[in-house]
């Protein structure tokens, strides 16, 4: 199979770079208080804030990129099954990252496993959102109907835990990371919305600052294009550095 092209745009990197430097700095605090080091909330107030602006950001970008790959790919005449076997592998990778972190999360604390986070969603997307990386205005429609049915389904529990991915939860459910298909996929497909309109054809359809070689620019693109990275090692590289200052 053909390579696709690393051909980027820049401020889709920086604002990648933007969320994920977000989300590391929420989970800093969120582990001193976790680790008892010293109380601070991060279900409200600026903490919270933080923390939901980096989710929201990156789960947008998701479908951003996923038109920007599609277009690209569309661009260069690439096979769409090659396509579709690309995205499928992107997707179960990232799935599989999540399953890590479900194992290591019910291995090691006594109780908020991660049974549907924010990588077992993006890794979904990614599967679930190639139909409908051909539309535009369609995607606005039902990515509003999902956020919608978001609203009504927050208190929607059952006496199993089957459902946890589509947004039913079992009763008593606690986690520490979770983000079902209804409504983040929504998310996504408005992602794929705003790249469709923004990007047409992989090529942008508005006026841009010359600043891809700020220097703010280019590390919050570097950031950005090794968020995965970033994620999978940011928590335990701060919650080892923590237990290591106490410990001394």
């Amino acid at each position: 199979m053909d390579k696709i092209p690393k051909e980027r745009f820049f401020e889709v990197d920086a604002f990648r770079g933007i969320a994920i430097l977000l989300m590391v700095i929420y989970h800093f605090f969120f582990d001193l208080d976790f680790l008892g080091i010293r109380e601070f909330d991060t279900h409200s107030g600026l903490l919270l804030v933080i923390g939901r602006s980096a989710a929201i950001m990156f789960i947008f970008l998701v479908g951003v990129s996923l038109t920007l790959s599609y277009s690209r790919a569309k661009a260069l005449s690439i096979d769409n099954q090659d396509k579709i076997i690309h995205d499928l592998k992107r997707g179960a990778g990232i799935f599989g990252w999540g399953l890590v972190i479900t194992v290591v999360t019910a291995t090691f604390l006594e109780q908020g496993t991660i049974y549907f986070g924010i990588l077992h969603l993006i890794g979904a997307s990614i599967i679930l959102a190639y139909p409908f990386l051909r539309y535009r205005k369609l995607n606005l429609v039902i990515g509003l109907a999902f956020l919608l049915a978001g609203i009504f389904m927050d208190n929607a529990y059952a006496g199993f835990p089957w459902l946890l991915w589509l947004g039913i939860k079992p009763y008593s459910f606690y986690t520490l990371d979770y983000f079902p298909l209804i409504p983040w996929f929504g998310l996504v497909l408005l992602g794929i919305f705003t790249g469709n309109s923004l990007y047409p054809d992989h090529k942008r359809s508005f006026r841009m600052c010359d600043c891809e070689g700020n220097v703010a620019v280019r590390l919050l693109g570097y950031l950005g294009k090794r968020s995965l990275l970033i994620y999978l090692v940011h928590q335990p590289v701060i919650v080892g550095t923590l237990l290591l200052l106490m410990y001394i």
